[in-house]
């Protein structure tokens, strides 16, 4: 007899021939704690986005009253709509966090108005008001990181050229691409940084198509925004090219190549929601933050990172603690040309409009 591997959306359609009142009243009946559901794209070792979350989700188990349920390698289809129904019917979760970009509309949005009683928060800058009230979304000011990799970056660079490989061009990672080479420009204006987007958050052959030609155009540090930074940190570390992490510390795979990184640490926000929720509230809608609040982290510097190098990272890195702090300011071109802000202008980490950006600035190169 083949053994099918388990799943909960697998599970539920058995559940549907049960008789799912059955379950979740056996479930009521019994006194349980707020059990709050994590879903991942990909795998929680992925040495990346997914595994960040459940760096947080781990920490979470040691909560009092807290239950923390999982799935992982859940596609951005109706399928997480399954394993989120399988989470509140099967394991009781009233409060769930699907990870994934793609997740949201339309499928946690689906979900949102199905289950009005349920708390749906959602990583990234998607919800409005227009939304439903039970929905919500959270992200950090990881930006910051990136203009501190691209200031250490500067520093290593021999080339003058700095790469980027990106997933898609949605306004995160855009202003991942704008920090990286502003940050680098911060230091030697004649820097320029290529970027690639591959248009997947995770295809290993692509990130590392990408990756070499990057390294095979002259660039001489490279980092990206994709779910799964390995491909990329081993591929440039193998090609001789130094390395600037994303989303969580990739220094054991390059030990000598990697610089520093742009981490997240989502534990802040998930306590704080959770808190919420046994306080009988509702959590926050809208949640932001970056470095001054803890959601953004940098690696340990690497060994090939200079004396100057740390000193000029640590002094912009102080001023970004005291918040406010303006990556994007005037006066400053888009890469074709258009003027994006005139001089005495400025976008704050908080800024709106951060969150639609749909340019690359003067010095990157290559296309939306």
């Amino acid at each position: 007899m083949a053994h099918l591997p388990f799943t909960r959306r697998a599970v539920l359609g058995a559940g549907a021939v049960l008789g799912l009142d059955a379950i979740s009243g056996r479930r009521a009946r019994a006194a349980t704690p707020l059990t709050v559901g994590f879903i991942y794209v990909g795998p929680k070792d992925d040495y990346g986005y997914n595994q960040a979350h459940a760096q947080a989700a781990k920490a979470l188990k040691g909560l009092s009253g807290v239950e923390i349920t999982e799935e992982e390698r859940v596609p951005e289809t109706n399928a997480v709509e399954k394993t989120m129904e399988s989470m509140i019917n099967l394991d009781g979760a009233t409060l769930l966090f699907p990870t994934s970009f793609g997740y949201y509309s339309p499928y946690l949005l689906n979900e949102a108005r199905k289950n009005p009683k349920i708390q749906f928060r959602h990583c990234g800058g998607l919800w409005t008001e227009k939304d439903p009230a039970n929905a919500g979304s959270y992200f950090g000011y990881i930006e910051q990181g990136q203009y501190l990799n691209g200031v250490v970056a500067a520093h290593a660079s021999k080339s003058k050229k700095i790469g980027f490989v990106a997933a898609k061009p949605i306004p995160q990672v855009l202003n991942n691409v704008n920090a990286f080479l502003l940050g680098a420009r911060s230091v030697d204006p004649a820097i320029t940084c290529q970027v690639i987007f591959t248009g997947e958050w995770s295809l290993a052959v692509k990130e590392a198509e990408a990756t070499n030609a990057l390294v095979d155009g002259g660039a001489d540090v490279i980092t990206c925004h994709v779910d799964s930074p390995k491909v990329v940190v081993e591929t440039a570390a193998r090609r001789g090219a130094f390395v600037c992490g994303y989303h969580v510390d990739q220094s054991p795979l390059a030990p000598q190549k990697y610089l520093t990184g742009a981490e997240w640490n989502w534990l802040p926000i998930y306590k704080d929601a959770i808190a919420a929720m046994q306080a009988g509230k509702v959590p926050e809608h809208f949640v932001r933050g970056g470095l001054a609040d803890g959601y953004v982290t940098m690696s340990p510097y690497g060994p090939a990172v200079s004396e100057a190098a740390r000193r000029n990272a640590d002094a912009v890195k102080a001023e970004m603690l005291k918040g406010g702090y303006a990556i994007i300011k005037g006066p400053l071109k888009d890469n074709a040309g258009r003027d994006v802000l005139p001089a005495g202008k400025a976008y704050p980490e908080k800024a709106a409009d951060l969150e639609s950006t749909n340019y690359l600035v003067e010095g990157v190169k290559g296309s939306v």
